[in-house]
């Protein structure tokens, strides 16, 4: 986490984001969010952006808020839609480089501090990124470092999901994860107490192995298995899948 900029990524993300929108239409469907435009994809995206600003200023003991919830309204007019998310996120970035990493604030998890949202937005705005040039024909892969740490805080916010119904349970199963590209391994075990994550090089009941970013576009739902090399047990990577939804 330390070496990377979040802020930058965002921004840079952002603008990728809008400009694949812009090539792809706001009518253009998202292969990766089957129920989704490009219209909705940019309506999500710039309210997500303006929600966790706002979040930046709110007190750690404010009630949980969604950012369905936020009253946050996108341009009826679809093809205002891509400077809509410029603007958001420059009102993002802004707001982030005006606070320090460890002001306290309102979160939905863990750390309760302006970092998190930091961090949860660069991955936030990368994914999306990745959605909005799927729907313009080819998305570029997600910086291996920075992808990297996006699976790291998957694994944490999988267990600490406010609106999840269960938790992550299991009899022991275990999935390994290797990065082909920046160091990265991941044994994810399927206890019944819950998920339990090591960074560790250990065999797993199944292993997956592929560049950082895409495991984390396969474990977010972005791409296929066929993308990493698998060995052991594919039906508990499609039970992962099943299981581990944000």
């Amino acid at each position: 986490m330390a070496d990377l900029d979040y802020i930058s990524s965002i921004r840079d993300n952002a603008s990728a984001l809008a400009d694949a929108a812009e090539s792809a239409g706001c009518d253009a469907n998202v292969p990766s969010c089957p129920e989704w435009t490009v219209a909705d994809l940019l309506e999500h995206m710039g309210t997500v952006h303006r929600w966790a600003a706002a979040n930046c200023s709110r007190a750690p003991s404010d009630q949980f808020m969604r950012s369905s919830e936020s009253g946050i309204t996108a341009p009826a007019d679809r093809s205002a839609r891509p400077v809509w998310v410029r603007e958001g996120a420059a009102l993002l970035t802004d707001t982030l480089a005006e606070h320090s990493p460890d002001d306290p604030c309102w979160t939905f998890a863990p750390p309760a501090t302006v970092s998190f949202w930091s961090r949860r937005q660069a991955h936030e705005t990368a994914m999306h990124r990745v959605d909005a040039q799927l729907a313009a024909g080819r998305a570029e892969p997600i910086d291996a470092a920075l992808a990297a740490d996006g699976i790291d805080e998957w694994m944490f916010l999988v267990s600490n999901r406010p609106w999840a119904r269960e938790k992550i349970v299991g009899t022991g199963e275990t999935i390994h994860l290797h990065s082909t590209d920046v160091d990265g391994e991941w044994l994810l075990r399927l206890a019944p107490s819950g998920l339990e994550v090591e960074r560790v090089h250990a065999k797993g009941d199944v292993a997956a192995r592929g560049t950082a970013s895409d495991l984390l576009c396969w474990l977010m739902g972005r791409g296929p298995l066929e993308q990493l090399e698998v060995f052991g047990d594919e039906a508990l990577l499609a039970h992962w899948r099943e299981i581990a939804t944000f």
